[in-house]
């Protein structure tokens, strides 16, 4: 999970809580938008795939939610009635619910908590890079047993098969000992542990420089340049 990996007894996200944004963007500027542009293309390109297969997100669970910023586009693109967001990072956490529990129909805890479960979606995005190997199957499970049957997870993560976005995590401190997920082994990983594959995508092919052709990308989806790519995976009814 986001922030598994430890400095010491400490999270390695706890070093970074009180100016994450500011440290994201020193990746993110050269393409020439911030956080909040992703996060708002994936939760549209989500909601517009959950609608094609019929799948609920009334219950969603943003696993390695770090401060929480996906809160208000899982709310506003997935119409959420409850999310769930974990992450291992207390200082994370604090950060999270300072700014959105007010707000929102949102609980953030440790993933180590009590947790009911029975999400109708599991939703991550640049989790995976940063947990160790070893750890990978064990937070897959984690996901797949807070779904209810037939839920849904939404696998985000960033493409190595796009120089522009290894070039941006080079720019970024917590991702200098990342361990990029490629399409592949990201399917093998969730098939290995009970999910069935419904679909993968790439976005986020251009940047600003380029935006005119941005309207090109929901006929170039198949094609694994974009900058991130999506699996979307059930777990069995």
């Amino acid at each position: 999970m986001k922030n598994t990996e430890t400095q010491g007894d400490q999270p390695e996200f706890d070093a970074f809580a009180e100016d994450y944004d500011t440290v994201l963007n020193q990746g993110l500027k050269i393409s020439g938008e911030d956080k909040n542009f992703f996060a708002e293309g994936r939760t549209q390109w989500l909601r517009s795939k959950l609608t094609e297969i019929g799948a609920a997100s009334s219950r969603t669970l943003d696993f390695g939610c770090g401060t929480g910023s996906a809160t208000p586009f899982l709310y506003k693109h997935l119409g959420s009635d409850y999310i769930l967001g974990v992450d291992p990072s207390e200082k994370s956490l604090a950060q999270a619910r300072a700014a959105w529990s007010g707000d929102y129909s949102v609980e953030f805890a440790t993933p180590e908590g009590e947790h009911t479960g029975n999400f109708d979606l599991a939703f991550c995005n640049g989790v995976f890079h940063h947990i160790p190997l070893a750890e990978r199957k064990k937070a897959v499970q984690f996901v797949y047993d807070q779904l209810k049957p037939g839920g849904v997870f939404a696998f985000w993560e960033n493409n190595p098969w796009n120089p522009g976005t290894r070039y941006a995590m080079s720019r970024v401190p917590f991702d200098k000992d990342a361990i990029l997920v490629w399409p592949h082994g990201a399917r093998k990983l969730l098939t290995e542990n009970g999910f069935s594959i419904l679909r993968t995508d790439y976005v986020f092919f251009f940047p600003r420089l380029l935006s005119r052709l941005r309207m090109l990308e929901p006929f170039i989806h198949w094609l694994p340049f974009g900058g991130q790519y999506l699996v979307l995976c059930q777990k069995a009814k």
